[in-house]
């Protein structure tokens, strides 16, 4: 059955490539990329499933009174297979990000552009190509009138791009029965050109504001104030025993161990000949997932205590962005297995499962506890002027999906 299938995914260039062309053609920017929201282009592809009869169209629109039709979209078609209590779920989300400076794109960021094997436009790999992988699986197995051995589930999401509030976390929330305890779970955003990369673990992330006042003055008379950016500076200094106290490693990261680096600093005097009074700066934390992120607040409070007894400032701690870790996918998780395979069918290489720095919206999946992987063979164009995808690439991916569905 697989060979059929991997067979008629390689005639559907010209689907592909006419999807592709519709999809960029749709801006779905959300309220606060400054756009309206997903709303036209989740109508287009509502009506593409129904034209494939992949019906009913299940929708999930999340109430929101900052778009003009007051909710973000969110949908869902199931092609039954034999075994209809589990649904091997494919996960992509339908906004984008803004094109930015268009001075840098060669055309039309919304007009489709194909050069050989390349497609440019906005959205093309981020993340139209892993929904086009998806739909072309389902016309592969509608084609061939093929069932497969489980359901095959497309859950295409809103809201991906500025917090998944509106999109995944609200259908888990308020639809928790679309999905079943057997159920397998796919989101193919995330992934590097030679397709070995396979995300099941992420890190804690916390951004931490650090705020510290001490008393402004002339520089020329320090004695008469109290310098912040020295207290600051010290802070900073004592806040690198982080790495020693939270020093962990897991192999499955890239660095294996906790990060806690300052980062952004806010400007303070305009002048050079005045001692600043206040400064302000910030630390982004990503920590290994078994840590409490509680602790390492913890901790820096405890050195921020320090800094103010030996400098006599007030330092003020506040997270700007504070995500504490899902559990992981285990590897030995059927889905882990399932995709691991499928990528060496598909692609001949050697997948590993990795865990990475930043977050996914796998992550919801994750805390409620269904195993998910997060994988694609991506070129890394995301969000840039210009962004690309593969036609081969695109292509490839749905058959790792169908090799994962048909195993």
């Amino acid at each position: 059955m697989s060979d059929r299938v991997f067979k008629h995914i390689d005639t559907l260039v010209s689907e592909l490539v006419e999807l592709q062309r519709n999809l960029v053609a749709i801006p779905a920017l959300g309220p606060l990329n400054g756009g309206p929201g997903e709303k036209d282009k989740a109508d287009w592809l509502k009506k593409r499933l129904e034209e494939m009869e992949l019906g009913p169209v299940r929708e999930m629109n999340a109430p929101a009174s900052d778009v003009p039709c007051g909710y973000r979209p969110n949908l869902a078609a199931v092609l039954p297979g034999k075994d209809t209590t589990r649904t091997f779920w494919v996960i992509s989300h339908i906004d984008v990000v803004p094109p930015g400076d268009d001075s840098l794109w060669n055309d039309d960021p919304y007009t489709l552009v194909r050069d050989g094997d390349t497609l440019i436009g906005r959205g093309v790999e981020d993340n139209h190509q892993g929904m086009v992988s998806s739909l072309l699986l389902a016309r592969a197995l509608k084609d061939l009138d093929l069932t497969p051995p489980m359901n095959l589930g497309l859950l295409l999401v809103a809201d991906e791009e500025t917090g998944s509030h509106f999109g995944l976390e609200y259908v888990v929330r308020e639809h928790a029965d679309l999905f079943g305890e057997k159920d397998l779970f796919l989101v193919p955003d995330f992934g590097t050109p030679d397709a070995e990369t396979v995300e099941i673990a992420e890190k804690s992330m916390c951004w931490i504001k650090v705020v510290v006042t001490g008393k402004q003055c002339h520089a020329s008379t320090p004695h008469e104030g109290v310098n912040a950016l020295v207290a600051a500076s010290d802070l900073i200094m004592r806040a690198r025993a982080l790495y020693e106290i939270f020093n962990d490693t897991n192999p499955l990261f890239d660095p294996s161990g906790s990060t806690f680096e300052p980062t952004k600093k806010e400007a303070n005097v305009q002048n050079i000949n005045t001692l600043p009074g206040r400064d302000v700066f910030h630390f982004d934390c990503r920590v290994l997932p078994h840590y409490d992120l509680e602790d390492v607040l913890g901790e820096l409070r405890r050195m921020a205590d320090e800094t103010e007894k030996a400098f006599g400032v007030r330092i003020e701690i506040d997270t700007v962005q504070r995500e504490q870790a899902a559990p992981q996918t285990p590897e030995d998780s059927e889905i882990v297995h399932r995709v691991m395979n499928a990528i060496r069918t598909v692609y001949g290489c050697n997948p590993r499962p990795v865990g990475i720095g930043g977050g996914t919206v796998a992550a919801i999946l994750r805390r409620k506890g269904h195993d998910a992987v997060v994988w694609s063979k991506l070129n890394h164009q995301a969000h840039q002027p210009n962004e690309r995808s593969s036609i081969a690439n695109t292509l490839g991916d749905a058959k790792v999906m169908a090799a994962v569905l048909l195993a």
